[in-house]
């Protein structure tokens, strides 16, 4: 089984998440969304991933492969084929539904810190009272249809999943916490004018990180065993 990966920097990877797809019989292909997948790709991968980045859904007009990005998405979803979005990619998916994506009235959510789990969230239960790392500003509003599953204040949806085919999440629950020095220099800009504290973010993820390390590839797991194959 074929898994490509749409990834947007290199240093947002599958992270946590490689390792249970691997094991669950999957063989991973890293295709930058700059050069857009084809008609067949969104069609016929057994499972695709669209990875987190620093751009936003709304910047098609800077990044107009985005604009594809979208449409490979919504013939998936219209599909009903195994997708799964995160950060940058779960607000692509919304779009691709049919929501929106808004500026996070708050400011930058960017750090630690719980989400609170629908009760019937499936494998986002793994994550009740388990820190998760956050790090965007902007919210997503999907469609009524669309179950939302998780939550912080000031961010209404933070994850929602459509069917047992489609999982949109919004905060990093496949970040591996070795990677940070990576982030860190990668989104240096960002941090700078949001006002991050590093060495909170650093004693942050040494104090959390092994939590999220179990919790992240066990809802991995158990979400890949309900595909439909």
């Amino acid at each position: 089984m074929n898994c490509i990966a749409l990834y947007h920097v290199g240093f947002e990877d599958l992270g946590e998440f490689a390792g249970p797809l691997q094991a669950a019989g999957y063989s991973i292909t890293y295709q930058h969304a700059g050069t857009p997948l084809s008609e067949v790709q969104w069609r016929d991968t057994e499972l695709i991933v669209v990875l987190g980045g620093p751009i936003g859904v709304n910047d098609t007009a800077l990044y107009p492969w985005l604009a594809d990005e979208i449409a490979g998405i919504r013939l998936r979803l219209q599909l009903q084929r195994p997708l799964l979005g995160i950060c940058l990619g779960a607000q692509l998916m919304a779009v691709a539904l049919g929501g929106e994506v808004r500026g996070r009235e708050a400011g930058k959510e960017i750090g630690w810190s719980p989400v609170e789990v629908a009760a019937d969230a499936g494998p986002l239960a793994h994550l009740r009272g388990v820190p998760v790392l956050h790090w965007h500003g902007d919210n997503i509003h999907v469609p009524a249809e669309v179950a939302v599953t998780a939550s912080t204040p000031g961010t209404p949806c933070q994850a929602f999943q459509v069917g047992r085919h489609a999982l949109g999440i919004q905060f990093h629950v496949e970040f591996e916490p070795a990677a940070l020095e990576h982030w860190l220099t990668g989104h240096a800009v960002e941090l700078s004018h949001a006002g991050v504290d590093l060495a909170q973010l650093r004693a942050d993820t040494q104090r959390y990180g092994a939590g999220l390390t179990q919790a992240g590839p066990a809802l991995m797991r158990e979400w890949l065993a309900g595909l439909e194959r």
